[in-house]
């Protein structure tokens, strides 16, 4: 016998233990065509599902039913005895209605928006979506108990036989059988989260405080953890866009669903004594980031009872094959309808084939103990920016079985048990400890305090260095680390010589988030690509290690900088610095030039101390970790910068008195189900003569990579300027448009619009302190008779990781004064994005 046969026999005999009655198949019409959304529920209940667009399902109960009810609009309702607990792949043929076949709703194709009962229910619930839940009261507050688990998807023996899991091979004892597609699965990630949430309506704030955490599998990863709680974030059904994996859903209950979804009104009956009606909704057209599924309406209130969600496996997004959602209301009174139970999962997968294996990402959330009217102090709701509470992360078993709102069922529980043990397998900490390093760069050493890293800055080449080998350490106790040293050297073999990097940064007060810095860089940077001078002691830019670009990469600096710094984070995502650096700049390269004209003669060496004082603030922002370095846990929030710097000659024997102002602000948009906006906008000045090392260069990028904020067909210094303001902005629209186009909508695509300029200005005392007879002096040329400006198209998601934008210089094209500008360019990039 096979012996994969075999295995799916043992499993159907494992799994039966866990619950009473499982199906799955096929529905089917009498052209053996499959029907979509036809209904199967265990017959004489309301427990069901409906078939996806291959006409599958799967149906699962911890009761016994002894038969299957298969109906569809138009079609004569089947009745199914059910002869055995576990009945798989099993084929339904429905019969059309002889008495009804002129009057047949086809849920497939578009539907009529006059005289559907169906859109005028849906009408009423935008007329009274606001009548409903939390918003009727001032304030409010509830328990919240949250359960996320990742697992290993599609268990079968090619798997288990593989050499992944020789040695472990008791984690398949947890294999279970998802209730929503009827795969079998293995747990390798739990985490539970339980926690006291406060609103109040008037002041528009809300808090949630987190009362107990516990997880397993990767129990020391925040980063996943976090990464999982952005992925599920909380939304609201009745919103017009429902945010998933960096993705704005049109939802059913949208006023633009009417010309996004067909609906049929399906039934009507009791649920918990409330007359509700059953409606039934799909996709008008495929690859739209939209759902399927079906909801209950109340017939008074016209609030949601219950609802479903299903994502076509046509939609436009990278790397997940399904996502299931489910909601149910609980009823307190005749107006109030309240969230009682949430349950997300998520299908991860390289493919979209059903075959295809991959990663079930769960996330359960249940609310209880609603109050309402209780009113909070305004400080109250005042975010803290330290809340870190070991005691939350130790809680014992006591208090989680007295504060879960849904007990842990048998396979849960031995899911901590298993994982408990594979973390003492040296085979899955090898595999845990490659995972580590390709998330974060590093090699981590367990005897020392100490990684190696990051490994992606190993290699390197410039005009000026050749070849470049990069090697660097950084302290690592824990997540939590207080104080951090770290470190690099490196060594180019062209120019023969050693740089270095050294910085150390200390977090003295928790609540404050005051933070000392300081460190000393010997390197060579290419200035010329950001408008914002780094104080960063161990950074270094792309643009100075590219491997290959468009032009010479010459224009290189040679950079000494020692700097001294303090911050501090007194309300949440406010950040002030003050701080200090000496820095002495110098070409790197005999044809480029920095030289100027000082009292005593031509110097080609820069020595300066600057003072800055600076205030950044990213509200939304939410951060994983508490110690003195922090990761980002999202991106769709928006960053302001404003920084002064100081210039004085009478300190460490400085060369230049100068004041220089910069602000600049980034803001993404999320516009609806029309993509991605990202905006950016900067400006500074600077008062006083400086020679170029310390001017304001307008950005270019002399790479065949995208970059964001540069100026893709300018090159290096070809404009400088001391007064200067620039606009980016760039649009994603998540393959809104290609979706419209047949023969493209297969490739999923995505189109990606953008514009940009700068105008710029520079005296002309600075053109004259940088005007000398060296023969690789840069003519100081700002853009002030006209705005300069590039626009680009691009195509996303090309085999899902490579991007190509077309880019087009839009003026500053005169052939006599600017004989090399560059007209035209190709740039590219690649990521991982949903």
């Amino acid at each position: 016998m096979n012996f994969k046969l075999l295995f799916t026999f043992f499993i159907l005999g494992l799994i039966s233990t866990f619950a009473q009655t499982k199906v799955s198949g096929y529905v089917f019409d009498e052209n053996n065509e499959p029907v979509p959304f036809a209904n199967v529920l265990f017959k004489g209940s309301t427990k069901g599902t409906i078939t996806n667009e291959n006409g599958k399902f799967y149906l699962e109960s911890d009761d016994t039913w002894t038969a299957l009810t298969v109906s569809f609009i138009g079609y004569e309702t089947l009745n199914v005895p059910l002869v055995k607990k576990v009945n798989y792949d099993l084929k339904f043929i429905l019969k059309e209605e002889a008495a009804q076949l002129d009057q047949v709703f086809i849920v497939s194709g578009k539907q009529p928006k006059k005289n559907n009962p169906a859109i005028d229910l849906l009408r009423k619930i935008w007329e009274h979506k606001r009548k409903n839940g939390l918003s009727l009261y001032n304030q409010y507050q509830y328990d919240k108990y949250e359960k996320v688990e990742f697992d290993i998807n599609t268990i079968d023996s090619a798997l288990i036989k593989s050499k992944l899991f020789r040695g472990m091979e008791f984690v398949f004892n947890e294999v279970d059988t998802s209730s929503v597609t009827g795969k079998t699965y293995l747990p390798i990630f739990i985490n539970e989260a339980v926690s006291t949430v406060y609103g109040d309506n008037i002041i528009n704030k809300n808090k949630e405080v987190l009362n107990g955490n516990k997880n397993s599998g990767f129990s020391d990863n925040q980063i996943i953890i976090d990464f999982v709680d952005d992925l599920y974030s909380d939304f609201d059904i009745y919103d017009n866009y429902l945010r998933f994996f960096d993705k704005s859903f049109v939802s059913p209950l949208s006023r633009t669903g009417i010309n996004t979804y067909n609906y049929v009104l399906k039934d009507s009956a009791y649920l918990e004594n409330k007359w509700c009606y059953n409606i039934i909704y799909s996709p008008r057209r495929k690859n739209e980031l939209t759902f399927k599924g079906d909801f209950w309406v109340a017939d008074t209130t016209y609030a949601i009872k219950e609802i479903n969600l299903q994502a076509s496996k046509s939609a436009n997004i990278n790397w997940v094959k399904e996502i299931y959602i489910e909601q149910e209301y609980e009823v307190l009174n005749d107006s109030l309808f309240l969230v009682k139970r949430d349950y997300m999962m998520s299908d991860f997968a390289l493919n979209k084939k059903e075959d295809s294996r991959g990663v079930y990402g769960k996330r359960t959330t249940l609310y209880d103990n609603y109050k309402f009217d209780i009113e909070k102090d305004k400080k109250f709701y005042e975010t803290e920016v330290y809340n870190y509470d070991k005691d939350v992360y130790d809680r014992d078993d006591s208090f989680w079985e007295a504060n879960r709102l849904e007990s842990l069922n048998k396979d849960e529980k031995g899911v901590y048990k298993m994982l408990d043990t594979l973390k003492t397998v040296k085979k899955f900490k090898r595999l845990y400890n490659l995972g580590s390093i390709l998330a974060s760069g590093y090699i981590e050493f367990n005897e020392l305090p100490l990684d190696y890293g990051p490994i992606f800055s190993t290699f390197g080449f410039n005009e000026v260095e050749g070849v470049r080998l990069r090697t660097g350490l950084r302290t690592y106790f824990g997540k939590n680390d207080l104080w951090r040293l770290e470190g690099f050297l490196a060594y180019g073999f062209k120019d023969d010589k050693f740089k270095y990097g050294l910085s150390g940064k200390w977090l003295l007060d928790k609540k404050n988030r005051f933070i000392i810095s300081g460190g000393n860089r010997r390197d060579v940077e290419q200035i010329g690509a950001s408008l914002t001078t780094s104080t960063d002691v161990l950074g270094r830019s792309f643009a100075s290690s590219a491997v290959i670009g468009t032009g010479t990469n010459d224009k290189l600096t040679s950079i000494n900088l020692t700097s001294l710094s303090v911050e501090m984070e007194p309300v949440r995502n406010l950040i002030f610095r003050l701080g200090g650096n000496y820095r002495t700049l110098e070409s790197a390269s005999p044809t480029f030039s920095l030289d100027y004209n000082a009292p005593d003669g031509v110097k080609s060496e820069i020595k300066q101390f600057e003072s800055t004082l600076s205030v950044q603030y990213f509200p939304k922002r939410k951060m994983t970790g508490f110690g003195v370095e922090r990761i980002e846990a999202n991106d769709d929030f928006a960053r302001l910068f404003a920084q002064v710097s100081k210039g004085d000659k009478s300190l460490f024997n400085s060369d230049f008195d100068y004041t220089k102002v910069q602000f600049s602000y980034i803001q993404p948009f999320q516009v609806g189900g029309f993509g991605r906006l990202t905006s950016t906008i900067e400006a500074g000045k600077t008062f006083g003569e400086v020679p170029l090392g310390l001017l304001s260069v307008i950005p270019g990028n002399q790479s065949y990579f995208s970059i964001y904020n540069t100026f893709t067909l300018l090159d290096f210094y070809e404009f400088v300027s001391d007064t200067y303001t620039s606009v980016h902005l760039e649009h994603n629209f998540n393959g809104r448009l290609f979706s419209r186009i047949p023969f493209l909508r297969k490739f999923n695509l995505r189109e990606i619009v953008g514009i940009r300029g700068v105008w710029g200005d520079i005296s002309e005392q600075n053109i004259a302190l940088n005007t000398t007879s060296n023969p690789n002096s840069i003519p100081l040329i700002a853009p002030n008779s006209e705005m300069y400006y590039e626009y680009s198209f691009g195509v996303g998601n090309i085999f899902k990781v490579f991007r190509i934008d077309f880019n087009f210089r839009g003026n500053y094209l005169d052939e006599i004064k600017n004989p090399n500008a560059r007209k035209f360019g190709v740039t590219g990039s690649f990521g991982f994005h949903f």
